[in-house]
């Protein structure tokens, strides 16, 4: 039996923000959206989760798949000009970032993507 919930933590909230709160807390499976807010801080407790920002985070990737696009486009260039493409590190890199990516959105949601990376070219390509 929990024990007896004799603080109150406030926090204030836009009606928006509250009929947004109220409808994840029930999609994920809560009754109340305390319950909800209740389980978010036990499980960041528990992972230890030292709250830094997940928009930070985003920045970091978004500037890093930025270079990653810029290598890609180099490799079409070289393939489309007859030379002989080597894109293993450059895919290695995406699926890097690709988990990354995951991690960070499993942390912002209950249930985790399930997807998976996928190589789409070996790691020397020749075109002509």
């Amino acid at each position: 039996m929990p024990a007896s919930r004799t603080s109150r933590l406030s926090v204030r909230a836009s009606p928006d923000e509250l009929v947004r709160w109220n409808h994840i807390a029930r999609s994920h499976g809560h009754v109340t959206t305390s319950d909800w807010i209740r389980s978010l801080l036990t499980s960041a407790e528990l992972s230890g989760d030292d709250g830094s920002p997940i928009s930070d985070e985003l920045r970091r990737l978004r500037t890093q798949l930025s270079r990653v696009g810029n290598n890609l486009n180099q490799l079409a260039h070289s393939a489309n000009c007859g030379d002989a493409v080597h894109c293993g590190s450059v895919l290695d890199e995406i699926e890097t970032l690709i988990h990354r990516l995951d991690r960070i959105l499993s942390r912002s949601r209950k249930n985790p993507s399930s997807r998976t990376a996928y190589r789409t070219c070996d790691t020397t390509v020749t075109l002509h």
